[in-house]
């Protein structure tokens, strides 16, 4: 049986942290592991993280790839999901993701994000952002692209093989928005990538901040310059959102 960590990076994350808990909770099968690896919050997110009686610890850097590389050091499963912590799996996401990696061709996989809040799905952006894991490594990566890679994003619940992602050095830590992305590029050595039909359900709170055209803007542009290389001036076009 393959063993199966969530992984969930953080930062002053106590508005949405609690629901996202209660859905890992309801997973039938449980994860055999829940890492939370946060940032250094001053906020309660380590203290409802622990009052769940999950595992929850700082990371030596801030930032969601130094994060991420530090709980995938330290996790015990054999695939890791990264799960962002406004973001709600399925719950049978450990039988998904088990059935998924043991088709030893795929490297990289992921469910495909719903954005919605409170007034109901965004069915607009949820489009767009299905469609830009096609465009984007077709007009960037067509190589790549006829090989089957395609670019999933962190909203995504990305899972990897915890092996191959340290064979390949993880995330880039100077990379601060998409590091994720790069991992469909340097993972394609060993596979390919898929997003399974499944909806992971992500939080529309960036929609409501920007508006809804800001925010396709934004996606869009964000993604561009991390296609022509311009991947540590991403953060300064992509706000926080909280």
């Amino acid at each position: 049986m393959i063993r199966v960590t969530i992984l969930i990076p953080t930062w002053n994350e106590e508005q949405a942290l609690p629901a996202t808990l209660a859905s890992i909770g309801a997973m039938q099968p449980q994860p055999d592991e829940v890492l939370l690896v946060d940032g250094g919050s001053d906020d309660a997110t380590l203290a409802i993280a622990q009052g769940a009686g999950i595992t929850a610890v700082t990371a030596p850097r801030k930032g969601r790839a130094a994060q991420i590389n530090h709980g995938v050091s330290i996790a015990t499963g054999e695939v890791v999901c990264v799960l962002h912590a406004d973001s709600l799996l399925p719950a049978d996401a450990v039988a998904v993701i088990r059935a998924t990696m043991a088709d030893p061709g795929i490297a990289l996989a992921s469910f495909t994000p719903r954005i919605a809040g409170p007034g109901g799905t965004r069915w607009g952006s949820t489009f767009h952002n299905w469609i830009k894991t096609w465009y984007a490594p077709l007009l960037t990566r067509p190589l790549l692209f006829a090989r089957g890679v395609r670019l999933l994003f962190g909203d995504h619940a990305m899972f990897f093989r915890r092996d191959q992602y340290l064979a390949i050095g993880g995330c880039d830590e100077r990379v601060v928005v998409m590091e994720e992305a790069d991992l469909c590029i340097k993972l394609a050595r060993f596979g390919r990538t898929k997003m399974v039909p499944r909806w992971v359900w992500t939080s529309d709170r960036r929609i409501v901040t920007w508006g809804r055209w800001r925010a396709n803007w934004i996606y869009f542009k964000v993604g561009m310059m991390w296609a022509m290389g311009a991947r540590e001036r991403l953060a300064d076009h992509y706000p926080d959102v909280r």
